[in-house]
């Protein structure tokens, strides 16, 4: 994996270990030679990730929407950034750059990039890694969401491993490195739908 897309929240929550997660995780990318795509702030989560890849000497390419970019948010400080006209822009952005998904926590941004990447994985838009950094808990009921949804039938069996999920950023980069592309609905036959 060249680049990995890393999706987490623009805010700084007041307990500490996020803001320091998000910078552990821009350096181990860094150090492992991967590069970092991210929404191109300068604030919250976002920043930090950020500043701990270029402190460790990585590549760290932004891709935020022109709205962000004129408020003052956008994080000059990057390899590479990239100005969008908008969200949709964005999420392709991401996509094309990318050999992966990392999700960290975050808010409804966070949710909507990582449905959005696990929706186009199971269709066939891509075949790269959707991975999710479970710390301190945050995604706990998140997992067993995805889960309930696979044992009612909503997921299809196939598509079930799209979600890759770790608890440290190393073992999580290990497993998405693993991944195996599944069979996307666009490649199924009606039958198998």
């Amino acid at each position: 994996m060249k680049r990995l897309a890393v999706y987490c929240g623009s805010a700084s929550p007041e307990d500490p270990r996020y803001i320091q997660l998000a910078y552990d995780v821009g350096k181990t990318l860094a150090t492992r030679g991967i590069g970092t795509v991210y929404g191109g702030g300068r604030l919250g989560l976002m920043g930090a990730v950020a500043k701990g890849a270029l402190d460790a000497g990585g590549e760290v390419i932004g891709v935020i929407p022109e709205a962000l970019a004129k408020s003052e948010v956008a994080n000059h400080d990057c390899t590479e950034l990239y100005t969008v006209s908008g969200m949709h822009e964005r999420k392709q952005r991401f996509t094309d750059l990318s050999d992966g998904f990392v999700t960290l926590p975050g808010g409804v941004g966070t949710m909507d990039e990582l449905w959005e990447a696990m929706s186009w994985a199971q269709l066939g838009y891509h075949s790269d890694p959707v991975g999710l950094l479970n710390v301190f808990g945050f995604y706990d009921e998140l997992i067993a969401f995805n889960q309930k949804m696979a044992d009612v039938g909503f997921v299809r069996e196939v598509h079930s491993g799209i979600l890759v999920h770790a608890t440290t950023i190393s073992d999580l980069i290990d497993k998405m490195a693993k991944y195996e592309p599944h069979t996307p609905i666009f490649r199924m036959k009606a039958d198998d739908l």
